[in-house]
């Protein structure tokens, strides 16, 4: 037998003070926060800081393993001049994040339970951000966060999960809020980690990111006494056979995530050519000041909290009109194709100048309220279909869509230097089209298997 998950009649779970949630989700909700708080402020300040000052040909043989390592790279993608090479880091940084919470899944199914593994992921990424401030060990600090995000990272929202007991109609709705957690820390993360990058010097930044995970860590380590208990398997439960329908769950999961992974290949160049669209292309000027590269990547997560209770009012009114989430997954696509497609049409009429900043703030609304088509949707989905036995690690498997569009990200960014701009979005906007229709075509024959 698994053991069971909790349920709002558990005493430890049934008191509520966030909008008629449980007490947990408030203490999980600014855990995640703190935690997205320091990996944006690091995202956010990462290309700008390889281009700007570690790579540069004057700073050679400071990282301590580069250039191995880029040889790895070249050996495989050819030449790479410094922005290609910047592109490649990101791209394998934010993919690989994204691939160890499969193993950080497993470990908190099988060993740990989630409470522990939570605890270990953040404590590493704390050592990881403080690594940061080191340029010798730029490597070994990313290596160090990638491992403490995959045991962190899949163990937070399954926890979410399981504050809810089978059918309750709360759980979408909770998954809402905890994603406006993310994005709360995500908005402040530019801001402040961004805002010391750039303005009094890149390890400043760094070292406000590690600072907001402690405080994250401390804050779960806080909320014990209301924590769910973990459901850790049991070896007897673990040996035995899949059912077909639980097949049948892990294959539509499976399906969904290859056109998630070209969408999230597009999303992330937000951190990527964007930034660099920023930095370059963009007249930044307003009222008599300019507006900080970093702070673009603010707009991002402050749309998410600012259009989550629309969109989740919006769905509620349409009533049985709501699309399904499959549905809403292939609309999300549809509109980050829709954002990147205005992108094109902004480099095409700067013509190789600087656009408006306006520009950037459109696009950021579109892709932001495709995102709350996608994202948050896909949590839930695998928190409700997913073998009770294989939670976390198929919620690991599920955000390792995220490391399928990491390493994109970083393919695609290498083009940049080489294409037109327009070119450039023109084809970020046709590789999320494509990912809409591959998508919408899986939502008939997932129906009766998503039960959705």
């Amino acid at each position: 037998m698994t053991t069971p998950l909790p349920t709002t009649a558990d005493s430890t779970t049934a008191s509520v003070d966030l909008f008629g949630h449980p007490r947990a989700l408030t203490f999980l909700f600014a855990t995640e926060m703190w935690e997205r708080f320091s990996y944006y402020g690091m995202r956010a300040l990462l290309v700008l800081y390889m281009i700007k000052y570690l790579l540069l040909p004057e700073r050679a043989g400071v990282v301590a393993g580069l250039e191995g390592f880029r040889s790895v790279l070249e050996s495989v993608f050819g030449p790479l001049a410094l922005q290609p090479l910047a592109s490649q880091i990101y791209g394998f940084y934010t993919g690989l994040v994204y691939l160890t919470p499969i193993f950080g899944g497993l470990l908190a199914d099988r060993v740990l339970g989630q409470r522990r593994t939570v605890i270990l992921g953040a404590g590493l990424m704390a050592i990881g951000h403080v690594l940061m401030a080191s340029e010798h060990l730029f490597l070994l600090a990313l290596f160090v966060l990638i491992l403490g995000n995959g045991a962190f990272k899949p163990n937070i929202s399954t926890q979410v999960g399981h504050l809810y007991p089978p059918g309750d109609r709360r759980r979408d709705r909770a998954f809402s809020i905890f994603y406006v957690g993310i994005n709360l820390g995500a908005f402040l993360a530019p801001l402040i980690c961004g805002t010391l990058g750039e303005e009094y010097g890149w390890h400043y930044g760094f070292i406000a990111a590690g600072v907001g995970m402690t405080l994250g860590l401390v804050i779960y380590l806080l909320a014990a006494p209301v924590l769910p208990p973990d459901a850790i398997v049991k070896r007897a439960t673990s040996d035995a056979p899949m059912r077909r329908d639980e097949w049948l769950a892990i294959g539509a999961i499976v399906a969904l995530m290859l056109p998630a992974g070209l969408y999230w290949g597009t999303y992330e160049q937000q951190g990527n050519t964007i930034a660099l669209w920023a930095d370059q292309y963009t007249n930044r000027h307003v009222l008599g000041g300019e507006i900080p590269v970093t702070w673009f990547q603010a707009l991002n997560p402050f749309m998410i909290f600012a259009f989550t209770p629309f969109i989740v009012a919006f769905w509620r009114r349409q009533g049985g009109r709501e699309p399904s989430t499959v549905a809403k997954m292939a609309i999300g696509c549809l509109l980050n194709a829709t954002a990147y497609l205005l992108m094109a049409v902004a480099a095409w009429h700067s013509a190789g100048g600087q656009a408006s900043w306006l520009w950037l703030f459109a696009f950021f609304a579109i892709v932001t309220v495709g995102e709350l088509y996608l994202s948050p949707t896909g949590l839930s989905l695998v928190t409700k279909v997913a073998p009770v036995r294989l939670l976390s690690m198929m919620m690991g498997v599920w955000l390792s869509t995220s490391f399928i569009g990491g390493f994109l990200a970083g393919y695609l960014g290498t083009f940049w230097s080489a294409m037109s701009k327009p070119g450039f979005f023109l084809m970020l906007a046709i590789i999320s089209a494509v990912a809409a229709a591959a998508i919408a075509l899986l939502i008939r024959p997932l129906r009766a298997i998503l039960r959705d």
